[in-house]
C-alpha cells in the first residue's frame, strides 16, 4: 500500500517558473570569446616583436657592411704607404714581397669574415621567419579549440534541458547518460547519486533514501518502485526512462528530490537520483530488512 508524502497544495507548491539557459553557459562563453582576444593579441604583439628583432638585424647588417668598407679602404691606404716607404727608405723587393703577401693574408681573412658573418645574418632571419610562422600557426591552433570547445558548449546544451516532472514541478537540466550527468555534476547545483537498483526483495540504499524495484517493461522503457524517505513509502507507477520522477522530503525545504532513469532493463534499471544541495546528506530512511543487494555509491560534485 502506498502512502501520499506530506506535500503542499498543488496551488502553493507546484507553480513554478520555467528554467532559462544556466548562467554559467553565458558566463563560459565570456571567457571563451576573452581567450580568443588574449590569444590574437599576444600572436600580433609576438610577430611585431619579431618583425623589430629582424628590422635591426638587418640595420646591424648594413653598419657592419659600411665597417668592412672602411676596413678595406684602410688597406688600400696601408698598401699605399707600403709602396711610398719603399720608394723613401729603400727597402728591397723581397720586402715589399712580404708586406704585400701579409696585405693578401688580411684581404682572405676579412673576406672570409664576411661570408661567416653573411651566413650567420641569413641564419637569423630565417630563424626570425620561422617563428612568426610558428606564432601564427598556433594562434590559429588556439582558434580552432576555442571553436571547438564552442561546438561542445553548444551540443552539450542541446542535449540537456528542462522537463516537466511527474508532480507538475519544472525540473532542472535533465542528464540522458553518464556523460551528461558528469555536466551535471561539474555545474553543481544538486548532489548527484548514480545507481543501479536489481529487482530484490530488500530495499536499496541510493544516497539519502531507500529504492525497490518493483516491475521493468523494456519494451516501452518503464518501471515501477517504492521509495522511502522520512518514514514513509511512496509508490511510483509506470514511469518512463528520462522522466523526472519528484517527491518531497520533510526536510527539503519545498524542494523535490528527482530520480531519473536512463535504461530500463529486463531486471534492473539504471539512472540517478538528485537532490537539493541543503538536503543532501540527510540520513536514509530505514530498511523494512537489512539489505542484501549492494548499494549505490553517493557521488557528490
Amino acid at each position: 500500500m502506498s502512502i501520499s508524502p506530506n506535500v503542499p497544495s498543488p496551488q502553493e507548491s507546484y507553480n513554478y517558473e520555467s528554467a532559462g539557459t544556466p548562467r554559467w553557459i553565458a558566463v563560459l562563453f565570456g571567457v571563451v570569446i576573452a581567450a580568443m582576444a588574449g590569444l590574437a593579441f599576444a600572436g600580433y604583439s609576438t610577430q611585431s616583436r619579431l618583425s623589430q628583432d629582424l628590422a635591426e638585424q638587418q640595420k646591424q647588417n648594413k653598419v657592419l657592411t659600411a665597417q668592412l668598407d672602411q676596413a678595406n679602404a684602410r688597406l688600400a691606404d696601408m698598401k699605399g704607404h707600403l709602396e711610398v716607404t719603399e720608394q723613401k727608405v729603400g727597402i728591397t723587393q723581397a720586402e715589399i714581397s712580404k708586406a704585400q703577401s701579409r696585405a693578401e693574408s688580411i684581404r682572405k681573412d676579412q673576406q672570409s669574415a664576411d661570408q661567416k658573418l653573411t651566413a650567420q645574418l641569413t641564419q637569423v632571419q630565417k630563424e626570425s621567419e620561422e617563428k612568426i610562422g610558428a606564432v601564427a600557426t598556433e594562434v590559429g591552433g588556439a582558434k580552432k579549440d576555442i571553436e571547438a570547445t564552442k561546438t561542445d558548449l553548444e551540443l552539450t546544451k542541446s542535449k540537456m534541458a528542462s522537463a516537466m516532472g511527474d508532480m507538475n514541478v519544472m525540473s532542472g537540466l535533465i542528464a540522458r547518460n553518464r556523460d551528461d550527468l558528469e555536466e551535471l555534476r561539474r555545474k553543481g547545483d544538486r548532489n548527484y547519486f548514480e545507481f543501479t537498483v536489481q529487482k530484490a526483495k530488500t530495499p536499496q540504499r541510493v544516497g539519502p533514501i531507500q529504492m525497490s524495484l518493483n516491475k521493468t517493461d523494456p519494451r516501452k522503457s518503464k518501471y515501477t518502485v517504492t521509495l522511502v524517505a522520512d518514514d514513509k513509502t511512496i509508490e511510483k507507477k509506470d514511469k518512463t526512462s528520462g522522466e523526472p520522477v519528484q517527491f518531497y522530503v520533510a526536510h527539503a525545504r519545498g524542494t523535490p528530490y528527482e530520480i531519473v532513469v536512463f535504461d530500463v532493463g529486463k531486471n534492473q534499471i539504471t539512472g540517478y537520483l538528485s537532490t537539493p544541495k541543503e538536503s543532501g546528506g540527510a540520513p536514509a530512511a530505514p530498511a523494512a530488512a537489512p539489505a542484501a543487494a549492494p548499494a549505490a555509491t553517493p557521488t557528490k560534485p
